[in-house]
């Protein structure tokens, strides 16, 4: 009787952890093909010289190490250039090339003409 109670419950996590890979192997044959143009992230950043650093090395540490989206860009606006938090921007842009610097002007133009950016 308990051989057949052990076998069930081995059977059971058996099918169970088949069904998680049959799962996961379709979740990543799905979405892998539509990662291809990627997510492009705009961060709007005003006086946050003593957070900025911080918030986009835990930021980028979840994309490249972690379970994310595939980032492409992430453009960071400064909206506010009489503080520190520009030339932190900068610092990190010449580390990580997906980071990009804009002013606000120029991230309204983006996103005011997406359609035509492909």
């Amino acid at each position: 009787m308990l051989n057949y109670i052990l076998s069930g419950i081995l059977w059971t996590l058996a099918i169970y952890g088949l069904i998680e890979i049959i799962k996961q192997v379709i979740y990543t044959y799905t979405y892998t093909n539509l990662k291809a143009d990627g997510i492009y992230v705009i961060i709007a950043a005003k006086n946050q010289e003593n957070k900025i650093e911080g918030f986009l090395r835990s930021f980028l540490f979840k994309t490249i190490y972690g379970k994310e989206e595939n980032i492409k860009d992430i453009i960071i606006v400064d909206l506010d250039s009489t503080d520190d938090t520009k030339f932190i921007i900068e610092k990190l842009s010449k580390s990580y090339d997906n980071i990009k610097i804009s002013n606000w002007k120029d991230c309204k133009n983006l996103i005011d003409n997406i359609d035509e950016v492909k």
